[in-house]
């Protein structure tokens, strides 16, 4: 089980023996930030059972919080963000397990898409197989000079199974995603940029963070029942055709007219003020 603590005003869950998952609630003129860490050295943070248990505790935890607007998610360790698979604990598993633990990992996995929050993944270093299926769950994506990005699991003899096959064609197009898929071939950030895998390249750890930290500002100042609203008729909007994309449009916008934030909105304007949002 994770346990809570607070320090400085930041809460973490840790295990009894080791934390690989921390949660940071930023303050002042970050508040409304939170900080997703992942710590496993040893592996370098590659994708166990304890990995993925850890992840989905804290994305339950996100979810419940509401004062989290924006969620920002990276590597406690430099130059190392996600190898992919634990496959020396894979390779212990039996095929049902093994079936049983990749539904789980896909599973999680798309409740990180699904948040209702931003979601901005920060890449320093290798994001291959699974690791980079955690990235492109996220909204956007930035990702160092030195990061190195791929589905290489057809080289393994099997395929891309937390999402890759259907994530992936939704950003960069089928035909270059067949591409990728079947060559197993390692993007460099600037190719991942061109292809529009991320949205910006940093020259290093810091400043792929503060970058994070740029626009996850740029978002919490915002409406947060619109950025809710927007972001679930974004994802809709590539599962449907467009008459059924506009519908959800339209309830999304209509849950808008009734609240509060919308009124503060025009009053501000009209007041030449900063808005006061309040997610109501």
């Amino acid at each position: 089980m994770l346990s809570r603590l607070h320090t400085a005003g930041r809460r973490f869950f840790c295990t009894a023996n080791t934390r690989i998952i921390s949660l940071a609630n930023l303050a002042d003129q970050h508040a409304g930030v939170t900080v997703l860490s992942i710590n496993n050295p040893k592996t370098k943070n590659a994708l166990s059972k304890a990995f993925i248990d850890e992840l989905n505790e804290a994305i339950t935890q996100v979810e419940q919080d509401t004062n989290v607007r924006t969620l920002i998610l990276k590597s406690a360790i430099p130059g190392t963000f996600c190898s992919g698979a634990d496959l020396k604990e894979r390779l212990k598993m039996t095929n049902e397990e093994t079936e049983n633990f990749v539904v789980y990992l896909r599973n999680t996995f798309q409740r990180v898409y699904q948040v209702r929050m931003p979601t901005i993944a920060c890449i320093d270093g290798y994001a291959l197989g699974g690791g980079l299926e955690l990235g492109i769950s996220c909204d956007l994506r930035i990702a160092t000079t030195k990061s190195v990005l791929g589905l290489p699991e057809t080289s393994l003899a099997i395929i891309p199974g937390a999402g890759g096959t259907q994530k992936l064609s939704r950003i960069v197009g089928i035909a270059k995603a067949k591409e990728l898929i079947f060559t197993g071939k390692r993007l460099t950030a600037q190719e991942s940029l061109n292809l529009g895998l991320v949205n910006y390249v940093e020259e290093d750890y810091e400043k792929c963070y503060q970058r994070a930290l740029t626009i996850a500002k740029d978002i919490i100042n915002k409406g947060p029942i619109a950025i809710e609203m927007a972001k679930a008729s974004l994802n809709y909007s590539i599962e449907v055709d467009l008459n059924d994309g506009l519908q959800f449009e339209k309830m999304a916008y209509a849950r808008i007219i009734r609240t509060e934030d919308r009124i503060e909105g025009l009053k501000a304007f009209n007041e030449k003020r900063s808005p006061q949002y309040k997610g109501k």
